[in-house]
């Protein structure tokens, strides 16, 4: 084992901690870096009684400053509305089918429209409005509108919304539960979508589609109508085609007859201004599915 380093004259102490015989000198700390980390210690102080900074139960102490960026990002948005107040109440005031033939206006829909369905729609119909297939969520690039898809019936749709129990003039539509509650047994819901596969295209059993036609004229064909095309006064879906806001498949068919379905969409009255809702209705219906 190595013998300890014998201290010379006024050699600067050490730690006392030895390693193998190594020892570790107490050297100060230069004087510059410990007036600098004091100044830092009361620059810390200073800052946390001027500005708002320690967290108390219901909000953070205000600061003798009183600053406050809430209150500045308040100030911007206030500017911004009144840079914009001219717009938005012509925005309002437009025949809803006439926005897209002013520049201007269309312009600004397009793009404040853009910013509202960010911020609000695509937790649903995703950042491209391509929706979630099989989900529940709609595509909204596409002609398939369960009700309509004319800028008037966008715009009834966004402010009222479907389903929900917070706007007496929500769209509103209920398909019954024909297994759950016994309207239909096993065989004859087996028999009725066999029918649905047939009229959509898809590989089915024959014998059960025809079964299943007398079943759907009785049961199904008030709302989706006797051709299966739907009904968008009632928010039926059309079963002729290829896309299926719920799955289209033997299981999935089989599953909402069973089942029902019940999508629910927020009325947007209650949280965005009218020119808003306006701008979102035109930016959906430009997306290329409106009508």
């Amino acid at each position: 084992m190595a013998k300890p380093v014998k201290k010379e004259p006024r050699q600067v102490e050490t730690t006392g901690h030895s390693w193998d015989g190594i020892e570790e000198y107490n050297n100060p700390l230069p004087r510059w870096w410990v007036w600098v980390f004091y100044a830092t210690i009361v620059w810390g102080i200073g800052y946390t009684i001027a500005y708002p900074a320690w967290p108390l139960i219901t909000q953070a102490t205000p600061g003798l400053l009183g600053a406050s960026t809430r209150a500045d990002v308040a100030v911007e948005i206030a500017a911004v509305d009144k840079a914009n107040a001219a717009i938005k109440e012509k925005l309002v005031a437009a025949d809803l089918n006439g926005i897209g033939a002013d520049p201007e206006l269309a312009g600004f829909a397009e793009r404040a429209g853009a910013a509202v369905f960010r911020t609000n729609c695509t937790t649903c119909h995703g950042s491209g409005a391509a929706g979630f297939e099989g989900k529940g969520y709609p595509n909204l690039l596409d002609d398939d509108w369960l009700w309509g898809g004319t800028m008037e019936d966008i715009h009834l749709t966004i402010t009222h919304g479907i389903r929900n129990t917070t706007d007496a003039d929500a769209r509103y539509s209920e398909m019954p539960k024909f297994g759950l509650d016994g309207i239909l047994d096993e065989t004859q819901i087996a028999q009725v979508s066999e029918h649905v596969l047939a009229i959509s295209g898809q590989d089915n059993d024959a014998a059960l589609a025809a079964e299943g036609a007398t079943l759907y004229a009785e049961n199904c064909a008030a709302c989706h109508l006797e051709d299966g095309s739907g009904d968008r006064a009632q928010g039926a879906p059309k079963l002729t085609d290829a896309i299926w806001l719920y799955g289209g498949s033997r299981d999935k068919i089989i599953e909402t007859v069973t089942k029902a379905r019940f999508g629910v969409m927020p009325n947007w009255n209650e949280r965005l201004s009218e020119d808003e809702i306006r701008a979102v209705a035109y930016y959906v219906h430009s997306r290329g599915g409106g009508e």
